[in-house]
């Protein structure tokens, strides 16, 4: 984790004290369970909830890891420090695996939540931001070149839908990953009761896993952290579209500048969108957990560690670099400038050529072939772009064209509102009412 882009309640999820603190929950829970049902002496249950205060030691830990090369047998063996003679009835039938797997799915779970924080921030923040530009106009591009009106708070709105969805594939993601092994060696419960799993589970705020080798199956994981691709991408998504509409020749939209803020060693007037680019960037962190991710479904037989190693990795690097992102998302969208004007100044910059469809569908009204009105159409606004004027002075111009249509209807085809009618109906549909 790379401190200039990790936030203090994530990098607390994945910290060594809150995994170690998990670790010893799940053994906790797991020997009260065997006591109920006999199996090991009530004596052991209050030994080890005597340890419920303790801070452990990470360095010690580590330094025994060193010794054994094991790390939940490390821990077990700081943990018998602790608790004393008593502690040899803990961790009875279990595996590493089901401290390890049940402890990721409670920091995956409680990352979920915090990435969910965050994302509501984001929504609001274009919520926020599609009300206030509704009726913005501006020219949409397609190709980057321009196409027809819409609106920047069609952009805007149009973000918030794609991040509602995400928001609801995170949540069924965070459901699915949820789950609580506790099932012995192989899976198979041949040492430990399923009643010890069911009793960790409900402790642990966690479902019990249906069936398990020595791990919980990977494509939990797999498609966990394929949602946070599609949550980094949606963030991409944003993201380029601001770094276009800073662009210079644009100038539509730009990220906050603040006082003193500087934008270049060399060239004083720069203004970059520093804030945007990292987040491309961060988009492609996340997104380089996925592929790992899917691979890691394939395992020998019942388990290898093939995977452990990748999630080492990309657990607490996926889920810090995106929550990262979603604040810094929603901080550069809550304080974006947009420039009304310029978007109106772009709008009218080309002749209003943008209107050529409605005058296609004018034509073809009027009884011309799509053909012939395509020709006619295009014939005008070639001219417009290489020669500049406006469109609607050369369609008046062309005789084929003033042969089907009144310069009345001509200039009825250049009603910039339009373009603008159905506005409200999308707000709703995205939106609600």
């Amino acid at each position: 984790m790379i401190p200039r882009y990790t936030r203090p309640e994530m990098a607390a999820i994945w910290a060594d004290q809150n995994k170690y603190r998990i670790w010893y929950l799940i053994e906790a829970h797991a020997t009260e369970k065997l006591a109920e049902l006999g199996v090991v002496p009530q004596s052991a249950v209050e030994a080890v909830w005597k340890a419920k205060d303790v801070e452990f030691d990470v360095d010690r830990i580590n330094e025994i890891e060193a010794e054994v090369k094991h790390d939940v047998i490390a821990f077990l063996t700081h943990l018998a420090e602790h608790v004393g003679e008593e502690s040899r009835f803990v961790h009875q039938g279990l595996t590493s695996s089901d401290v390890l797997d049940t402890c990721l799915a409670v920091q995956l779970k409680q990352s979920a939540d915090l990435l969910l924080e965050g994302m509501d921030r984001v929504l609001a923040a274009l919520k926020a931001r599609a009300e206030e530009h509704k009726y913005t106009a501006c020219i949409g591009r397609s190709h980057g070149i321009h196409a027809e009106p819409t609106t920047m708070g069609l952009k805007f709105a149009r973000f918030y839908a794609e991040f509602a969805r995400n928001r609801e594939r995170l949540v069924r993601a965070r459901d699915e990953i949820a789950t609580c092994a506790i099932s012995g060696a192989i899976g198979t419960f041949a040492n430990v009761d399923p009643a010890v799993e069911e009793h960790v589970a409900e402790q642990m705020g966690l479902t019990v896993e249906p069936i398990s080798t020595q791990v919980i199956p990977r494509d939990r994981h797999a498609n966990y952290f394929a949602v946070l691709g599609l949550i980094a991408s949606a963030i991409e998504n944003i993201a380029i579209e601001v770094r276009h509409l800073q662009r210079s020749e644009v100038r539509e939209a730009q990220e906050y500048f603040s006082p003193g803020q500087k934008g270049s060693s060399a060239m004083p007037h720069k203004r970059n969108p520093i804030l945007t680019e990292n987040l491309t960037g961060q988009a492609r962190l996340v997104r380089s957990a996925v592929v790992p991710a899917m691979e890691n479904v394939a395992l020998w037989h019942e388990r290898d560690i093939s995977h452990s190693s990748v999630e080492r990795g990309i657990g607490p690097d996926a889920n810090v670099h995106l929550d990262f992102a979603l604040h810094r998302t929603a901080g550069m969208i809550e304080k974006l400038i947009v420039h009304a004007d310029r978007c109106a100044e772009n709008l009218n910059a080309y002749g209003g050529i943008h209107n050529s469809q409605r005058v296609l569908l004018a034509l073809t009204q009027a009884g011309a072939s799509r053909e012939v009105s395509y020709r006619l159409v295009q014939r005008n606004g070639m001219k417009t772009w290489d020669e500049g004027g406006m469109l609607v002075d050369h369609l008046k111009a062309d005789a084929e064209v003033t042969a089907l249509l009144s310069n009345e209807q001509i200039e009825a085809c250049f009603d910039e509102a339009y373009h603008m009618k159905h506005v409200d109906t999308i707000f709703r549909r995205v939106f609600g009412e």
